[in-house]
C-alpha cells in the first residue's frame, strides 16, 4: 500500500470514529420494560388440545409484533373458521387489553392482567341461551413442561358465579 493510500485510509477511519462518537445514544425500546413481558409465556408456535386429552383442535401462532408492544394470535382450528387476537398493555393503567375477531361479524374485547403468575382476561362474549350477555374469563397459565393452559369460564350473572366453558392446552409445535 502506498503512503498516500495509507494516509487516506487512516483519515477515513478517523472520520468514521468521530461520526460514531457524535451520534446520540440509541433510544431504549419503549416496550422492553418487564411489564410488557407478562404474557410472553404464550408466545410461540402451538398445537392446541382439549386439556387432558390427545384431541387436537387447532394450531396457533402467537408472536410479538409492533416493536414488542403487542402480541398477535393467529388461531387456526382443524375444523371451522379461524380468528385472530391482538393483546397489548396500556402503560397508563397497567391493564392488558385483547381484541378478538373471529370469522363471524363482530369483535370481542377482553381486559385484565397478571394474577399469581397467570394472565386473566375477562370480557363479554356472546349470549347465554336465555339471551343474557355472557361474561367470559380466560385464565392462561404456563406449565413446567412448556405448555400453556387456557381455561375459559362463563358467567350469566355478571361474575357472581362461574361455570367451565372451555379448557385448552397449547403444546409447543412438534417438528
Amino acid at each position: 500500500m502506498s503512503f498516500f493510500a495509507a494516509i487516506t485510509l487512516f483519515a477515513a477511519l478517523i472520520q468514521e470514529v468521530q461520526a460514531e462518537q457524535s451520534l446520540p445514544p440509541p433510544t431504549p425500546d419503549p416496550c422492553a420494560a418487564q411489564q410488557y413481558s407478562a404474557f410472553d409465556f404464550w408466545v410461540g408456535e402451538w398445537e392446541v388440545f382439549r386439556t387432558g386429552t390427545e384431541t387436537q383442535v387447532a394450531t396457533s401462532r402467537i408472536e410479538k409484533v409492533s416493536n414488542g408492544c403487542a402480541i398477535r394470535e393467529t388461531w387456526m382450528p382443524l375444523r371451522g373458521s379461524g380468528g385472530a387476537s391482538l393483546t397489548t398493555l396500556d402503560p397508563q393503567t397497567g391493564t392488558w387489553h385483547q381484541l378478538w375477531v373471529g370469522a363471524q361479524p363482530g369483535r370481542v374485547f377482553f381486559e385484565g392482567g397478571p394474577v399469581a403468575g397467570a394472565m386473566v382476561l375477562t370480557g363479554y362474549w356472546g349470549r347465554t341461551p336465555e339471551g343474557e350477555p355472557n361474561l367470559v374469563r380466560m385464565t392462561y397459565t404456563a406449565a413446567d413442561d412448556g405448555s400453556v393452559r387456557q381455561h375459559g369460564q362463563a358467567s350469566a350473572d355478571h361474575g357472581m358465579t362461574w361455570s367451565d366453558s372451555f379448557d385448552l392446552t397449547y403444546r409447543p409445535k412438534s417438528g
